[in-house]
């Protein structure tokens, strides 16, 4: 694939080229893929850099390349074309078009209506300190656990810590978001100094924000292994749990150092994910 403008930084204080953009993306293809493949995305593309002006894109153009593909979803509007990839040719063109981040739906496109993970986003508020997102990440784990339900951690590459949960295609949107919502206020109800459920940042001043409100339909979270378009060019990186206690930021990994931890990683963090088919609780 021909990569225009190879020699544009794209990430000014980190120095990193579009060519060096291009060669993580094609170093962590197959985890990225893992990840992205076969489901609905929305792309964060930014023309001018990380620093300049960046937009959202779910739709699908033809512009976007011949890897990238279409499918006809409902929307309040009617039905409109998203778009999706499932190979390595796929993600470079995207790369191509100025895409650095990529956030997938929770389904895929095989059964669009039909959920197959949950993400609770902790996001801190002013004042909350690391060790505070990982001790709701770690009770976040702990609740979810007495539900019989495993999940995974993810630096988000931002602010915060993503706790992931894979579960059986079946439950529909609403059951999904009904029991995340379910989840998020418990713990705010049972630890209110320390956990908050609701988006109003005038109530989130030094507590983490429990966010469940990525599990509707057309909701999407940041996969792991896509940069992040801010300061540095960090990564959302998937991690084992027990090396939560070792990492000192959510940003701790930006594009080099995560090239280098996927190149030196023997196995998956996140080893038997993508088999694992639990069934959401009832009645929660």
């Amino acid at each position: 694939m021909r990569l225009t403008s190879p020699d544009r930084v794209v990430f000014k204080g980190a120095g990193c080229t579009k060519r060096d953009v291009a060669d993580y993306y094609r170093a962590v293809a197959d985890r990225l893929l893992a990840e992205i493949a076969g489901r609905p995305l929305s792309l964060l593309r930014c023309p001018d850099g990380a620093g300049g002006d960046c937009f959202f894109q779910k739709h699908h153009a033809d512009s976007l390349g011949t890897h990238v593909h279409a499918i006809e979803l409902e929307q309040k509007s009617g039905p409109a074309q998203y778009l999706y990839i499932d190979d390595v040719e796929g993600l470079l063109q995207l790369v191509q078009m100025n895409t650095l981040e990529f956030h997938p739906w929770g389904s895929r496109i095989a059964a669009p209506e039909r959920p197959d993970r949950l993400v609770f986003d902790l996001d801190p508020g002013r004042g909350v300190g690391w060790p505070d997102i990982v001790g709701a990440a770690r009770a976040m784990r702990r609740a979810l656990k007495r539900t019989g339900l495993e999940s995974f951690v993810r630096l988000s590459g931002g602010k915060g810590l993503h706790v992931v949960v894979p579960i059986a295609p079946g439950p529909s949107w609403d059951e999904v978001r009904g029991f995340c919502e379910a989840m998020a206020r418990k713990m705010a109800e049972a630890d209110p100094e320390r956990y908050v459920a609701t988006m109003a940042k005038a109530k989130r001043g030094g507590k983490v924000f429990i966010d469940w409100l990525r599990n509707a339909r057309g909701q999407t979270s940041v996969a792991s292994w896509s940069l992040r378009a801010r300061k540095g060019a960090p990564v959302a990186v998937p991690i084992r749990w027990r090396e939560l206690g070792s990492v000192e930021r959510p940003d701790a990994f930006h594009l080099v150092r995560a090239k280098q931890r996927a190149a030196r990683l023997r196995g998956d963090p996140w080893e038997g994910f993508d088999s694992m088919r639990q069934k959401l609780p009832a009645g929660d």
